[in-house]
């Protein structure tokens, strides 16, 4: 069964009353209050420009895209698959590709938790430098961008899908196993502005990811696949084909920093 938001086509009253109703149903979500889980499918128009994407909680899914609610119902339907799993298979997420031009990187893990009261345990440096290797990749994904250092690790917060807060970190291999990345996500949990749920994406194969959030007071909440723009073709030469679009990959962090490390981790993205 698949439930849409009336109006939901760009620049209607629907669409951002659809807006609306996905930034709702999050802070539902982040009290434990979760639509019914009867397998249904509800089609929302994205929240932004940016954020498009499938978000799969118990027994229902909210598909976020300006897509025409007819042409997601129809390629639901066509998945040969268990129809529970269907928003989130691989033939359905490869048609909203081809159909938006977007990329998926991940289907994560999502999780969200409370505010804690209180300036953080953990010793932290803001990176107020918007020029820094992990500043400007966050930039990419989140708004209200704010970057800490701490020893071996890093904890980025900024403002992601429907404006929710999002938490994500990085822990130098050399620090690992000394419970960094927990104390980076609950610190997140002190520095998250307003009084609001914080949330976070793990990629499901990084367990020490999932461990560390866990152990963080992160709650699990459903998984998300998100559709990125890809960056723009690079200009054909003359008598040659146009390069493919592709995003970039941040490059190589300077030595003796977090991300400089082979078996350092992070958080998605």
């Amino acid at each position: 069964m698949t439930e849409t938001d009336a109006g939901t086509g760009p620049g209607t009253a629907g669409a951002a009353a659809g807006r609306t109703r996905f930034a709702a149903l999050l802070d539902d979500a982040a009290r434990g209050v979760f639509p019914p889980a009867d397998g249904s499918v509800t089609v929302l128009p994205q929240p932004n420009p940016r954020d498009a994407g499938v978000l799969a909680l118990t027994a229902h899914a909210v598909i976020f895209t300006d897509e025409e609610p007819e042409w997601v119902r129809e390629r639901l339907a066509a998945v040969e698959s268990d129809p529970l799993a269907a928003p989130l298979s691989a033939p359905f997420l490869a048609d909203l590709m081809a159909r938006t031009g977007r990329l998926v990187n991940n289907v994560d893990f999502v999780t969200v938790a409370a505010p804690l009261p209180g300036p953080p345990e953990l010793a932290l440096t803001e990176i107020a430098d918007r020029d820094h290797p992990r500043v400007r990749r966050a930039l990419a994904y989140r708004d209200a961008v704010r970057v800490w250092a701490a020893d071996g690790g890093v904890l980025v917060l900024g403002r992601g899908v429907a404006g929710r807060w999002e938490a994500a970190v990085e822990v130098d291999g050399t620090a690992r196993r000394r419970g960094l990345g927990r104390a980076l996500a609950t610190a997140a949990r002190h520095l998250v502005p307003d009084g609001a749920p914080v949330w976070a994406q793990q990629a499901p194969g990084n367990a020490a990811s999932v461990r560390a959030f866990q152990a963080a007071g992160f709650r699990p909440v459903g998984a998300e696949a998100l559709l990125v723009a890809r960056a723009p073709a690079a200009p054909a030469r003359p008598g040659r084909a146009s390069a493919p679009a592709h995003v970039p990959l941040p490059g190589p962090a300077p030595a003796g920093t977090a991300a400089a490390s082979r078996d350092q981790w992070r958080t998605s993205p």
